[in-house]
């Protein structure tokens, strides 16, 4: 890549693919300097398939469902994403875990968000989790993609409160609308080249990101994409 040629973005998915729809708008504008070359997922019933359908960009189902085992997948998967030459691949609800071999072969080039404020509840329910738990902040993170699930390098997160009458889809949908904003933040910073991973450790500006920014809901909504 130079600096004419737009930073080329795979998107793996498994579900609706709202933080899809919110990457797909931020490249548009220009907010995030980069194309999504293919959008992927392992659920040939995603809706997040037609979406990118509708913008456009190659659609790629791969259902996990037809390959003997959790390795045979993730080769079929490999070929496919690197069939188009990506810089960067982008986890956005793709509901897998990926073996040891696969998270190498892209160490360094690709990112996750969780909806959680990790270290606390990685892997699923966060949201019932939280409320269990009583937490009076709960939120999103992203980080880069390492063999531990959901224990890459956290580079940013989003924060939302808790209100006291909340379920657990109540407060997904409040996470989502914060994912929306600061999953192309990050991204934006990926594309730019500012945010990367050096020796294990993320890096913005060139400085280890040793305490993640983390932006609130109402901090952000109207902020510039880039700062």
């Amino acid at each position: 890549m130079n600096s004419t040629t737009p930073l080329r973005i795979v998107v793996l998915v498994s579900g609706n693919g709202s933080n899809l729809e919110a990457l797909i708008a931020g490249c548009a504008t220009g907010e995030i300097p980069a194309c999504i070359v293919a959008v992927i997922s392992n659920r040939p019933d995603a809706h997040a398939l037609e979406r990118a359908a509708r913008h456009g960009i190659p659609a790629v189902a791969l259902d996990h469902r037809g390959f003997p085992t959790r390795a045979a997948f993730d080769q079929a998967l490999r070929d496919s994403i690197d069939a188009h030459a990506p810089d960067l691949v982008v986890l956005a609800g793709f509901m897998r875990i990926l073996t040891p071999g696969f998270v190498a072969h892209y160490a360094g080039r690709m990112l996750n968000i969780h909806p959680s404020l990790l270290p606390a509840y990685p892997g699923l329910h966060t949201h019932a989790r939280a409320l269990a738990d009583g937490v009076a902040q709960h939120g999103a993170s992203i980080h880069f993609v390492t063999s531990e699930l959901d224990g890459g390098p956290v580079v940013l997160q989003g924060e939302v409160p808790v209100a006291a009458d909340d379920d657990p889809a109540r407060l997904a949908a409040r996470v989502q609308r914060i994912e929306h904003l600061i999953y192309p933040r990050a991204v934006a910073w990926y594309a730019a080249g500012r945010l990367r991973l050096s020796n294990g450790h993320a890096t913005l500006d060139g400085t280890a990101i040793v305490q993640p920014q983390r932006l609130r809901l109402k901090d952000i909504e109207h902020a510039d994409l880039n700062v």
